[in-house]
C-alpha cells in the first residue's frame, strides 16, 4: 500500500497543473490561465511500490461555468523512458522524496495497468489523501472486463451516470467550487 507523506511539494500539484493545463487539445477553457481547486479523487497502489499513482479532479473557475477535468498523474523518481516530451506535467521537489518527475498518467504504462485492473476487479482504489484506506465511494460498474479492453479516460468530466452500454465504467465524485457534490463517469473499458 502506498503511504501519503504529510510533506510539501514545490512547485505544488495545482501549480503544476494550472500551466500545462491550457496546452491540452481538451481543454475547455477560453484563453486565459485556468483558476484551478481540487474537487477530488482517489489513488492506486503500484504493486511494485516505486510509482505514485493518482486520479486528480481539478475545478476551473475561471470561465462562465465551472469545469471539472480529471487528470491521472504518476509520480516517479526518474524521467520515465519512451513516451511524449509532453507526457511531462513538470518536476517538483517532493519535501522527503525528493525531486518527483510528475507525468500525465494517459502516458505511463504502470497507470494504463492499473486502471485497467481496477476494471476488471482486480485493484482496489485509495483514499486520495490517506495511507493505506480504501475509497468505498469509487465504483466499478460492469467489473471483469476483457483483459483486451482499451481503457478510455473520460478528461472533461460531467455529472451523471454513463448511457453508453460498456463492458465496465468507473464512477466516481467531486465537489463543485460551491461545495455541492458530484459524481460521474471517470473512464470506460471499450471492447476492441
Amino acid at each position: 500500500m502506498a503511504f501519503i507523506h504529510r510533506t510539501t511539494m514545490t512547485p505544488g500539484k495545482l501549480e503544476l497543473i494550472t500551466g500545462w493545463l491550457p496546452k491540452q487539445s481538451w481543454y475547455a477553457g477560453t484563453g486565459g490561465a485556468p483558476d484551478l481547486t481540487k474537487g477530488g479523487g482517489f489513488r492506486l497502489d503500484d504493486p511494485e511500490g516505486a510509482v505514485g499513482i493518482e486520479f486528480m479532479v481539478v475545478v476551473d473557475s475561471a470561465g462562465p461555468e465551472p469545469v471539472a477535468y480529471l487528470v491521472p498523474l504518476s509520480y516517479r523518481d526518474a524521467a520515465l523512458e519512451g513516451v511524449p516530451e509532453a507526457a511531462l506535467i513538470g518536476t517538483s521537489e517532493h519535501g522527503v522524496l525528493g525531486t518527483r518527475w510528475v507525468y500525465d498518467g494517459v502516458h505511463d504504462p504502470v497507470v494504463l495497468d492499473r486502471l485497467s485492473a481496477l476494471l476488471r476487479g482486480e485493484a482496489n482504489p485509495q483514499h486520495q489523501s490517506l495511507s493505506d484506506t480504501p475509497d468505498p465511494t469509487v465504483t466499478v460498474h460492469g467489473a471483469g472486463a476483457d483483459q483486451e479492453a482499451d481503457v478510455r479516460i473520460n478528461r472533461v468530466l460531467r455529472a451523471g451516470e454513463s448511457d453508453q452500454p460498456s463492458p465496465a465504467h468507473l464512477v466516481a465524485g467531486w465537489t463543485r467550487p460551491d461545495g455541492t457534490a458530484a459524481r460521474g463517469v471517470f473512464a470506460v473499458a471499450a471492447p476492441r
